[in-house]
């Protein structure tokens, strides 16, 4: 009888009335199917801020060039290096920072800061008249946009646990669809006066500061996006000063006092001894360096000629085929990964994915041997391929580490999570152009020509993780952590 009725107040929820988060609770206990609002609230935020990251790619070499900073022509590869590093710079020492403010203060707050920091130093960052104008404004950008931690935690908390998955590749399809669309808004639009001069006359605002419309376009996105979070619901609960889950915290104090304080070394445990997240997040970090690495390999090569292994495309080409990658994404993350993560799990799910990756990566130098709408298609399907298994190691992670921690810790979880990815994906870029221009020096190599060894060293990056997903290295989910 005496466990019995322990076990009954266990299981029983409290809703407190003024409680933001307890009002979350109660609508996903009475609404059982999928928001559909819900959805389009973490897609909005993640979008908002996942646009600028590399919007500036395309025409980054010529906004530097602009600046006069490059001695030579050679040195301006250098100095847009600075430009693009410097906002995972910022991001990678504030997002524990912020991750502990939204578990703190709120994820609502942090999200709008963070949108809201996107309009404004998005902005300033197009109408940059110098280069260290431009490389602050990346910084700011990079240190005040501190939502990924956060609204990773969110999307977790605002749907029943059976619909988490689609929550998180929600996340997950959006920022790949920022990552695509935000350089294609970059290049197409760029030097307006140039590229459309019946629009855009000569000697106008936009002949000025000819970067400005891209940047103003994504700010204003932004900014409709800002006003939009002022309704979206806090899912932190906060019981009188006291961030509780909806589980009675009487009816948790009613076991053995042993019991009680078990509770409470569990609730304070410290995110830096929990191994099977720390193992997570350094999977997740290696991964990053591998996903920007190919993210900007992916168009280096693709617009390589074909004596340099490349494929010979034009930017257009390329933008044809990043595109066609998204929209696959789009349809992939909504309608298949949720069923595939039910099936296996988010940990073998990313293992496999990760599996098949490593063929597929080594085949891109032999698909360079092809030519014309077969090399068109072959290309296209295969970057459909990669960026699908991409984002489901990624998401596979990310339903990993928020099931790993409870909800007073999941925003600072993400920020370290966050900041780990930033630090990995600060060295990424210059990485691999340093050994894509290495790889075309060694055409006519014994071992590996060419390309061939740039994919394999990538694949060596792919592999270590993959291998880092198996035990011992990556630990399971401590049974005393509450999920």
């Amino acid at each position: 009888m005496g466990d019995e009725n322990i076990r009954e107040p266990l299981l029983k929820k409290k809703y407190y009335e003024n409680c933001s988060g307890c009002k979350v609770e109660q609508a996903k206990e009475l609404n059982k199917g999928l928001s559909i609002l819900n959805l389009s609230i973490i897609w909005m935020v993640v979008l908002c801020a996942a646009l600028p990251i590399s919007s500036l790619f395309p025409f980054l070499y010529f906004m530097v060039r602009d600046f006069n900073i490059a001695k030579t022509e050679t040195d301006i590869g250098s100095y847009a290096g600075y430009v693009g590093s410097a906002y995972m710079l910022g991001r990678s020492l504030t997002s524990i920072l912020w991750g502990m403010i939204a578990d703190r203060y709120g994820r609502k707050p942090v999200i709008i800061i963070g949108v809201i920091s996107v309009v404004i130093f998005n902005t300033l960052f197009g109408l940059s008249t110098s280069f260290w104008m431009a490389v602050i404004m990346r910084f700011f950008l990079g240190s005040l946009c501190g939502v990924f931690g956060p609204v990773k935690a969110y999307a977790t908390e605002l749907f029943r646990e059976e619909h988490q998955a689609i929550g998180l590749s929600t996340f997950s399809a959006a920022w790949g669809i920022g990552l695509i669309i935000g350089p294609a808004l970059g290049g197409y639009l760029a030097q307006p006066v140039e590229k459309y001069p019946h629009i855009f006359p000569k000697d106008s605002f936009w002949d000025k500061f000819p970067y400005a419309l891209p940047c103003f376009i994504m700010s204003g996105f932004a900014f409709a996006g800002a006003i939009a979070c002022i309704w979206i619901p806090e899912t932190l609960h906060n019981h009188n000063g006291c961030n509780e889950s909806t589980y009675d915290a009487e009816a948790l104090g009613k076991g053995s006092n042993g019991a009680n304080k078990d509770n409470m070394t569990k609730k304070n445990l410290n995110l830096f001894l929990n191994w099977p997240l720390m193992s997570s997040i350094i999977v997740y970090g290696v991964f990053s360096l591998h996903e920007i690495a190919y993210q900007e390999v992916f168009s280096l090569w693709a617009v390589s000629p074909t004596r340099l292994g490349g494929l010979n495309f034009t930017s257009d080409n390329v933008g044809d085929v990043l595109a066609i990658s998204g929209v696959a994404l789009i349809i992939y993350q909504l309608t298949l990964f949720p069923y595939f993560e039910n099936a296996c799990g988010p940990v073998s799910i990313a293992r496999i994915s990760g599996v098949l990756s490593i063929p597929l990566l080594q085949s891109y130098p032999f698909i360079a041997m092809l030519s014309g709408i077969t090399l068109y298609i072959v290309i296209s399907i295969a970057s459909i391929l990669k960026y699908i298994l991409q984002v489901t190691i990624v998401t596979g992670l990310f339903i990993l580490q928020n099931r790993l921690v409870e909800q007073h810790q999941r925003g600072a979880a993400n920020g370290i999570a966050m900041t780990a990815m930033s630090l990995f994906k600060t060295i990424g870029p210059a990485t691999g152009g340093a050994i894509l221009s290495w790889s075309q020096k060694r055409m006519n190599a014994s071992f590996l020509p060419g390309t061939h060894m740039l994919f394999f060293i990538m694949n060596v990056v792919e592999a270590l993780g993959v291998l880092m997903m198996f035990k011992p290295f990556l630990g399971e989910k401590n049974k005393t952590i509450i999920v």
